[in-house]
């Protein structure tokens, strides 16, 4: 699992040994500092896992590249690449659950929206 840490992206993460994370929903946040609730979506990146390193990387600049263009919306993300899901956790922005997934489709072809959700 590759959590984003805002100021370095996705990129920024270490992905040579990882440590097993507690379950996810113990880990995103649910509200902003101001205790606003967040919006959330899931991306599936079929068959990432079973890529090369080299590859792998390649996919988590492009998403990385996304993420940091729209950082201050961005709020939490993690690529699982055993289950090849991206889940992402947004300050709400009317159609941003749609824009955001649509700018990392573009530059990831194979990232499939699987989910908005709305808390």
């Amino acid at each position: 699992m590759l959590p984003v840490h805002l100021a370095k992206g996705l990129a920024g993460t270490d992905p040579s040994p990882l440590e097993p994370a507690g379950p996810l929903w113990q880990r995103v946040p649910t509200r902003d500092e101001n205790g606003a609730p967040l919006a959330d979506f899931m991306m599936l990146v079929p068959r990432l896992k079973q890529r090369s390193s080299e590859q792998q990387r390649d996919v988590l600049a492009r998403i990385n590249r996304v993420l940091l263009s729209y950082q201050s919306s961005v709020v939490f993300a993690e690529l699982n690449l055993r289950t090849n899901l991206l889940w992402v956790s947004i300050r709400p922005r009317l159609g941003l659950c749609l824009e955001l997934p649509a700018a990392i489709h573009a530059l990831v072809p194979e990232a499939l929206l699987v989910a908005p959700y709305w808390r």
